[in-house]
């Protein structure tokens, strides 16, 4: 596979984009501007596709299917590693990209093409392991002498749609898998954050997989409804907001799979298993890592009474400490929101809460779109702040009688994603894991922790099916049973 070098510079993004249908560059226009999410500033220029390229996109990708389910696992394998080393030689590259276009503080933006990476690699590996099953038939008299072999075969075309707060990684989830199950796929990234989906395509150009197996093409949702209604496509992969579920009813016959996010709360026991500043630490990181735009951001604190004072404090104090500012900024820990729009709505929120008797126990004035790490407290059970995704650095804190009086309070809610609990009691951990109504609890740290191997996904609000690149591809294949008689 031949190597190519990237046009863009130092400054991290190219003067413009392509978009890719079937598996080729189209310059077709510089119709989307994509703003410097910290100046404002137009930073680049991608080509926008219509209506009329995604459903060349589709037919190129239904056409595919065949090549595709025949590509073998092996060459399937080596497409994802060389993605692996693309990746690794353009690292400071596209972490310079995310920084621009997201806004997202440099650190976090190395991390997250460290797990672009990790889950590429996650990817390779299952390419060549895909699960299968041996089925005894021979249960009564009846049926001896049959034999039953079941395996997974590629679903089809398959359509995702991503958001903007992680355009490397959400894009990877649906990427990586696809390539190892052996489905082609058709990708519209966020509009706002098109730039780090259009370099793995550019990489994948340089690769041999079949014709048609990809196009990523930025458009309007108007554009992208054939994504959601072509019947010709057979798994739609939705990560956003919920506006999925309507996205869904759309949807036809075809399988869909949802991450629709949440407002992720944290438990603190009474015995937090950890020290206090430990779980500060981690609060603090959960809370207001991505400048809060995650969907397993802390949200919601419940800390037990007993610890809830000192927790309150060292709360305060770490989150003074936070610097916010430019994303470029090795020092920067709390960016710019998405927009203006974004920062608009959370503040109004936290105004909202406020009027009703909230207190803000840390934070400050909006800065631009800078919303500066917030904690507040006695936030009304109806407020957006309690019953909504913020999806910015703000969390609430509320103290707790007990520990089941903390998981019923979790559980008050229309979201279901992940939740975390620090306790150093087993049975409290068990119960925990029996009750409280999420995708994932993580114990010992904040909801905010993943892994590109574990199964990832929600319940009520926040979505069906699952992520994570095992899991993903089971969603993207299909059992097909083979009976076997033996000759009479």
């Amino acid at each position: 596979m031949a190597k190519k070098t990237s046009a863009a510079g130092k400054r991290g993004l190219a003067r413009s984009y392509p978009y890719y249908l079937a598996n080729a560059a189209v310059a077709a226009n510089t119709d989307l501007e994509v703003r410097d999410k910290y100046s404002g500033k137009v930073a680049t220029r991608v080509a926008m596709g219509d209506a009329a390229a995604i459903r060349k996109a589709i037919v190129a990708a239904h056409k595919a299917r065949g090549a595709m389910a025949d590509f073998p696992p092996d060459k399937r394998r080596d497409v994802l590693e060389h993605c692996v080393r693309r990746f690794q030689e353009r690292f400071e590259e596209l972490a310079l990209a995310l920084c621009i276009e997201a806004g997202k503080p440099i650190k976090d933006a190395r991390g997250e093409v460290t797990r672009l990476i990790d889950t590429f690699r996650i990817a390779a590996g299952e390419a060549t392991r895909t699960e299968g099953e041996y089925v005894e038939l021979q249960i009564s008299e009846r049926t001896r002498g049959y034999r039953g072999l079941v395996k997974r075969v590629p679903i089809g075309a398959c359509s995702f749609i991503t958001p903007f707060n992680f355009p490397l990684n959400l894009v990877a989830h649906k990427v990586a898998p696809a390539i190892a199950a052996g489905c082609p796929f058709v990708l519209k990234p966020a509009a706002k954050t098109p730039v780090g989906a259009l370099i793995i395509g550019e990489i994948l150009a340089e690769t041999d997989l079949p014709k048609g197996a990809f196009s990523v093409i930025p458009c309007s949702n108007e554009d992208a409804a054939a994504l959601t209604e072509d019947e010709r496509i057979a798994l739609l992969s939705f990560t956003g907001g919920l506006v999925g579920w309507d996205l869904k009813a759309r949807a036809g016959k075809k399988k869909v799979v949802l991450e629709l996010g949440g407002n992720a709360a944290c438990i603190v026991d009474e015995d937090p298993g950890l020290p206090l500043d430990k779980v500060v630490e981690r609060l603090v990181f959960g809370a207001y890592y991505q400048s809060g735009q995650s969907c397993i951001g802390v949200q919601r604190i419940y800390a037990h009474s007993a610890v809830h004072d000192q927790l309150r404090r060292k709360l305060k104090k770490a989150i003074a400490a936070l610097r916010s500012g430019d994303p470029r900024d090795e020092t920067t820990f709390v960016g710019p929101v998405i927009d203006s729009d974004a920062a608009d709505r959370i503040e109004s929120w936290i105004d909202a809460a406020r009027k009703g008797g909230a207190k803000v126990i840390a934070g400050g004035p909006r800065a631009g779109n800078i919303i500066p790490a917030t904690l507040l407290e006695k936030v009304p059970r109806d407020a957006d702040l309690q019953r909504k995704e913020v999806f910015g650095p703000v969390a609430i804190l509320e103290p707790v009688d007990s520990f089941d009086d903390a998981i019923a309070r979790v559980n008050d809610s229309d979201f279901g994603l992940q939740a975390g609990v620090f306790t150093g009691n087993l049975a409290h951990a068990m119960r925990a894991w029996d009750r409280i109504e999420a995708g994932g609890i993580v114990v010992g740290d904040v909801p905010s922790f993943r892994v590109d191997n574990m199964p990832y996904g929600g319940v009520k609000d926040s979505g069906c099916g699952r992520e994570g690149v095992k899991y993903a591809i089971r969603d993207m294949t299909e059992e097909r049973l083979l009976v076997i008689r033996d000759p009479a």
